[in-house]
């Protein structure tokens, strides 16, 4: 056997280990026994072929990818990945046209994965229903969001969600003894061995995800091809401390176009949210050691102020604006300090994100009653012609009242008694509702109905 060192042992090979070993058939495929093992759903639909527009929701590694091109190798479909983080609704044109092509000239449908489906913004997101509907393409889309609150009610409608669940420890193991074995598409070629102490705290450490997995065995048969010396000695076995230092060195690398990308900052905001200092802190260190773009990290902040504190503390968005322009003034390092003050300040401020969901409940009504009159008092008069069709007739000038309000109607007729936004009982808007609940009492007593 040639020795370890030897770099043809690793050169050979293009691909990383994680997408060489990819599991290319349901029998390779580890996992998902609640979608995959015998009687359940997806696992039938899948080996008879008849696998129709659906979406992967599932933590990273757990093979929502490899599971879409399983389905298309059994369904005998052409597989056309795409992804929503580099990708536009140009591309998807492209990829429907040639689909268009395919299924007229060839008879072969197309399977159109979309991973990180929930990148997409709603009309993105809309854009795929008429290819959908009328057959030209399957879509599978894959996401690690809640489609319920990531994807669009009329996307998730045409769409059946299975729901995939990380790996096991087991599972975990099962994928390290594979690439160590094979010896086409793995590691077998190396004579590597791995001890059980290893092995443990791979799977461990992988939480769930077999590429994790993959990647570390991977960087820990590089560090004993870098380190062997002896041709005609054993291959020393890969032991935990080897594991510790390759995921250590593997994954304090940062990709800033990549899945880790979103995670971090994914886990900055869930941080903030939760009121932990020390969790947003030390996201924002990761994040910006990594090379992460600083005013990348300060929109989020930004948006973070509006979404989750609102107007339980509305300094909190002008703090998160000055910390922006702070760091845009002073640069790096110095302006760094500006934006983990503002981390800081939204991790400890109240939360209340009664906005958010207010203005996603107008935005539903608005969707779904685009075409509503504005009543005539609240329209605007410019000319006379519009004063004699009553625009602006009845319309009552709020500063003309005591107090500058004055029960009046502001919505369609058909709107009319809708609430969206309920006030938190947390920082101002524990004022905001003493307020809005005093003007509810005036508009009652204007109509004759008794106080509450």
């Amino acid at each position: 056997m040639p020795p370890v060192s030897e770099p043809t042992l690793f050169l050979r090979h293009s691909e990383p280990l994680a997408a060489r070993m990819r599991p290319r058939t349901l029998e390779e495929f580890l996992g998902q026994e609640q979608l995959l093992g015998p009687g359940k759903a997806l696992g039938e639909l899948i080996r008879r072929g008849d696998v129709a527009s659906c979406i992967f929701w599932g933590p990273p590694g757990s093979g929502k990818t490899t599971l879409a091109r399983i389905v298309a190798h059994y369904t005998a479909r052409h597989f056309e990945p795409f992804s929503a983080v580099t990708e536009g609704v140009a591309r998807v044109r492209e990829i429907i046209k040639a689909a268009e092509d395919r299924l007229k000239y060839e008879g072969r449908g197309t399977i159109l994965f979309c991973d990180e489906i929930h990148r997409f913004n709603r009309a993105q997101q809309d854009a795929f229903l008429p290819w959908v509907e009328n057959g030209i393409v399957t879509l599978i889309g894959a996401t690690t969001e809640n489609p319920s609150f990531e994807l669009t009610g009329a996307l998730l409608s045409r769409c059946r969600v299975f729901v995939l669940e990380p790996l096991t420890e087991d599972h975990i193991k099962t994928v390290v003894r594979r690439a160590l074995e094979d010896k086409d598409r793995g590691l077998g070629a190396l004579g590597l061995t791995i001890d059980d102490d290893a092995l443990a705290l791979l799977a461990r450490e992988a939480d769930g995800d077999a590429r994790r997995a993959l990647q570390a065995l991977e960087a820990a048969a590089e560090y004993l091809a870098g380190s062997s010396t002896a041709p005609d000695r054993p291959v020393p076995p890969i032991t935990a401390s080897i594991i510790s230092d390759a995921l250590q060195k593997r994954f304090a690398k940062y990709d800033k176009g990549g899945e880790e990308h979103y995670n971090l900052i994914s886990a900055l905001h869930k941080a903030v949210r939760g009121s932990d200092v020390e969790g947003s802190l030390y996201w924002l260190a990761r994040m910006l050691a990594g090379g992460e773009d600083p005013l990348y990290i300060a929109r989020r902040l930004v948006r973070i102020a509006a979404e989750d504190v609102g107007l339980a503390d509305p300094r909190a968005l002008s703090l998160t604006l000055a910390a922006k322009d702070a760091y845009h003034f002073l640069g790096s390092p110095e302006g760094e300090l500006a934006l983990a003050q503002a981390t800081v300040y939204l991790a400890t401020a109240p939360k209340s994100n009664r906005v958010y969901t207010a203005y996603g409940r107008a935005m539903q009504a608005a969707e779904e009653h685009p075409a509503e009159a504005v009543p005539l008092h609240i329209r605007n008069a410019p000319t006379k012609l519009m004063e004699e069709l009553g625009y602006g007739l009845g319309y009552k000038y709020a500063h003309a009242y005591d107090e500058a309000y004055v029960p009046q109607e502001y919505l369609p007729d058909l709107l009319r008694g809708q609430k969206w936004y309920e006030p938190s009982e947390f920082g101002f808007e524990k004022d905001i509702k003493q307020r809005m609940e005093w003007w509810e009492q005036l508009k009652k007593a204007a109509v004759g109905q008794p106080p509450t």
